[in-house]
């Protein structure tokens, strides 16, 4: 049986952990909460518009949610019980209540954020699927937002490894946002968690997305940005993260490429710099072992063995994005050799075109 005290607390916009508690202290349980007036609530630091919706809510939104809830479509985690996640409860402006599809104990596993552009290069959404990859192998769970990009290439990535992953959302779990993740989020909440801070029918409005990254850092021993321009989204997660003390990790990029500023900018303030995977275990000192991390061969061993054209080749190329002409130039081989032998790498997924007819590499990493 879902408490209606509950239910219609959980509709408070804005609502914290501070401010729940604050209300409790006066109330003595959350039953007794919505008897307190309006005056009162803002008493607790609550807003005008959290205190006017306990004090006389709308009783059919909140029996529509209560059904929505005894249905199984999801389940309600107040800051009181004790399947909240402890690391989330203390990072401050945490939200009083989270809904929850899925794996409602998996919010308490360790866990890394990945987060990053939501146009980031090929090579980037390789880093972010591989990365996230070797870490679910390696015991993590990856958590991040669900948007298009990076976001869903460590979901992905995390899925693909058996792993588990955690996917924050901002609107309410009744609405797959953004519409075309609608598989890959039936997939994480079989095998992970969905959650979000928004009840049911609340659309995906810009302002819930910085409340959303605080969540996903929050809910997080760290943060790992894999590519951000200097003005992202992804550069609130990891604000949020250095305010909530978390460890923040960014990977490097190309100087050419836009999307590696914002990382380099956090390298220049303080972010660890990461190459591989391992270095992020052994930083939040996760136990793994290197048999646990292993996996079929890669691409970029088996670039040892490719044919000497194609050495020479993927050494012209180097990790920039770079012209056929300028290749054509590095390497000395026939402008109709170098174009069917990126056709064949591009296949074998060891390098990723960019626009204005470039290539550049994947870097294989873990």
């Amino acid at each position: 049986m879902v408490r209606d005290a509950s239910v219609t607390l959980a509709r408070c916009p804005g609502l914290t952990v501070e401010q729940l508690s604050a209300a409790l202290a006066l109330a003595g349980d959350i039953e007794h909460v919505p008897a307190l007036s309006a005056e009162q609530l803002q008493s607790c630091g609550w807003s005008p518009a959290a205190a006017t919706w306990a004090a006389a809510p709308d009783r059919r939104t909140v029996d529509r949610d209560r059904r929505w809830l005894e249905s199984g479509a999801a389940r309600l985690v107040a800051c009181t019980d004790a399947n909240y996640p402890l690391l989330l409860r203390e990072a401050g402006h945490a939200p009083a209540f989270l809904y929850v599809r899925g794996d409602v104990g998996l919010l308490a596993s360790a866990q890394l954020a990945i987060v990053g552009s939501r146009n980031p290069t090929a090579g980037g959404r390789a880093d972010a699927r591989e990365f996230a990859r070797y870490l679910a192998a390696g015991g993590l769970t990856i958590t991040s937002g669900l948007a298009v990009g990076i976001d869903a290439a460590a979901h992905r990535g995390a899925l693909d490894a058996g792993g588990r992953t955690i996917a924050v959302c901002g609107a309410g779990l009744d609405t797959v946002y953004p519409r075309e993740h609608e598989a890959l989020t039936g997939e994480i909440a079989a095998s992970g968690a969905v959650v979000s801070e928004f009840a049911p029918g609340v659309p995906p409005l810009p302002a819930h997305f910085p409340q959303r990254n605080r969540v996903i850092s929050g809910l997080s021993l760290g943060v790992l940005v894999v590519e951000a321009a200097r003005r992202s989204g992804s550069l609130v997660t990891a604000r949020h993260a250095l305010d909530q003390g978390r460890e923040l990790f960014a990977i490097p990029g190309s100087i050419h490429n836009p999307l590696a500023r914002g990382c380099h900018q956090l390298i220049r303030n303080g972010a660890k710099l990461v190459e591989s995977a391992p270095d992020i275990l052994e930083e939040l000192k996760i136990p793994f072992t290197r048999q646990a991390l292993a996996t079929p061969e890669s691409p970029a061993a088996a670039a040892g063995r490719l044919d000497k054209e194609y050495e020479i080749l993927l050494d012209a190329l180097g990790f920039d994005p770079t012209g056929v002409d300028t290749l054509v130039e590095r390497t000395g081989l026939p402008a109709d050799s170098v174009a069917s032998m990126l056709l064949i790498l591009e296949l074998e997924g060891q390098i990723a075109p960019y626009p204005g007819g470039r290539y550049g590499r994947i870097q294989q990493k873990p």
